[in-house]
């Protein structure tokens, strides 16, 4: 058994008040209190609130965001920063848009060029930063202009041709119940959980947490950073595939937005940039508050242009509090 393997599974007893410690210092319970509050807001300022349609309507808004923010997240866990995911959901956005054909086959015809596409520009970025050293910033700007250069030689003004499949069914209700929406989320969700678990999952933290202890421990650090960023370009193309069926089009510069929403949505959810701590999670649920407070400040009549000022205010606040907590947290542990 590797050694990091072994070592993540360890049997030693909790600490009478460990349970306060877990709760206080995971960065989820903070961004579920936070959109806890804004849920009663939202339902307070808005009859129907609560109602199936607008539920799924947040829903489908977050799902883009909340699949990009989980492939920046396996990244960011590595101490690493991947910029090209405004090119990535452009461009499979686009190609999605004009490549994409009619009805569930058509569907699933897209969804496997996004992917492809997604994973082929994870792969040049893992590739060159796992095994060229290169920086990841630097590198990933770098793809980012080239996605986008592509994507505006693939289409130059918002057009394309979207199946009605795509723009119904794929953000409907399964059987008028569940959320096309949630069940992506969910899916994503619980491969996350199966993934952590495996040697991969472990070394994934281990990397981000100190990579020269993690190459001492027998971590094939450069293959944990390689399948990183392929799986963060597949959440990328997946992001791009569920923005094309929500918006109904093919826009060149559709990804643009996400290029500091990701990082909100991360940092929200709890993940330290200094890698090693977080999940995918608390960066979903980041999104998912992103897009409930701008349901918020609409129905509270807040004019648009102060969304980014009260988004930023609230992710200062939700990273204060976190690491008040995670302070708080470790006070007077008694480490081996």
């Amino acid at each position: 058994m590797n050694t990091f393997a072994s070592a993540s599974n360890s049997n030693a007893p909790l600490r009478p008040d460990a349970w306060y410690r877990r709760v206080l210092g995971d960065g989820t319970t903070i961004i579920v209190a936070i959109l806890a509050v804004l849920t009663v807001i939202f339902a307070a300022t808005q009859s129907d609130a609560l109602s199936a349609s607008v539920l799924t309507d947040i829903l489908n808004n977050s799902l883009p965001l909340a699949l990009a923010a989980a492939g920046g997240t396996l990244v960011v866990l590595t101490r690493g920063f991947d910029l090209s995911v405004a090119g990535v959901v452009s461009l499979t956005n686009v190609l999605v848009a004009v490549h994409g054909g009619d009805g569930p086959l058509g569907a699933l015809e897209g969804a496997a060029i996004a992917v492809a596409a997604g994973a082929l520009v994870g792969a040049i970025n893992g590739y060159l930063v796992a095994y060229w050293n290169l920086q990841s910033i630097a590198l990933t700007l770098a793809t980012m202009i080239v996605c986008s250069g592509v994507t505006l030689l693939i289409l130059d003004a918002p057009g394309g041709n979207v199946s009605d499949f795509m723009t119904y069914t794929m953000t409907d209700r399964l059987g008028k119940i569940v959320p096309v929406a949630l069940v992506v989320a969910v899916c994503v969700y619980l491969l996350w959980r199966a993934l952590r678990r495996t040697d991969w999952g472990v070394g994934l933290y281990a990397t981000g947490a100190d990579e020269t202890a993690a190459v001492l421990a027998g971590v094939p650090v450069k293959r944990v950073k390689l399948i990183a960023y392929i799986l963060a370009g597949v959440c990328y193309g997946l992001a791009g595939f569920m923005l094309t069926a929500l918006t109904s089009t093919g826009t060149p510069n559709a990804g643009e937005p996400y290029l500091l929403l990701v990082f909100a949505a991360i940092a929200l959810g709890g993940t330290s940039f200094a890698g090693g701590r977080g999940g995918v999670a608390g960066s979903m649920l980041g999104a998912l508050t992103l897009t409930l407070l701008q349901k918020v400040l609409f129905s509270t009549g807040v004019s648009s242009f102060y969304t980014g000022i009260f988004q930023g205010v609230v992710m200062i606040a939700a990273v204060v509090v976190a690491v008040f907590f995670a302070r708080v947290s470790t006070r007077g542990e008694v480490h081996a």
